[in-house]
């Protein structure tokens, strides 16, 4: 089974319609990505940050909305891992209600970004080996 993170919907979360304001879907997969470095990878995303001086900012983003959500709702954030490049990583999101209903499914790309001098960087290859052995222990392969 892949990843997840458990995460709830905050009133600030939604919009005068009573869901989800779409914007905050961003929050919950980076939410479920520190939380996937600290728990899977067994490195707080923020050590990551800051011992490599390494980022991972997005450079592609794709949504697809599935159900809304709204107040109160547990969710689970699931992080998967589709490919992982020479500088980048192509990262796999899907966000369940607690009936097991895709709310939203998304693919976001991220490049390896030296935070000295802004330019790009390859991943680091303890990422790089750990990414891949949990994509293939995951069946992600």
């Amino acid at each position: 089974m892949r990843f997840r993170a458990r995460l709830h919907v905050r009133f600030g979360d939604i919009d005068h319609a009573g869901i989800v304001y779409y914007p905050r879907f961003l929050h919950y997969f980076h939410v479920a990505l520190e939380e996937f470095f600290g728990r899977q990878l067994g490195r707080p995303y923020h050590r990551f940050l800051d011992d490599e001086r390494v980022g991972l900012p997005t450079v592609r983003l794709e949504i697809d909305f599935r159900s809304p959500l709204r107040f109160g709702d547990e969710i689970d954030v699931e992080v998967g891992v589709r490919e992982v490049g020479r500088t980048s990583i192509d990262w796999i999101y899907r966000v369940f209600k607690q009936d097991g209903v895709l709310a939203a499914e998304a693919r976001i790309v991220t490049v390896a970004l030296d935070m000295e001098h802004f330019e790009k960087t390859p991943v680091p290859e303890w990422l790089r080996n750990a990414l891949l052995a949990y994509r293939g222990a995951e069946g992600m392969e």
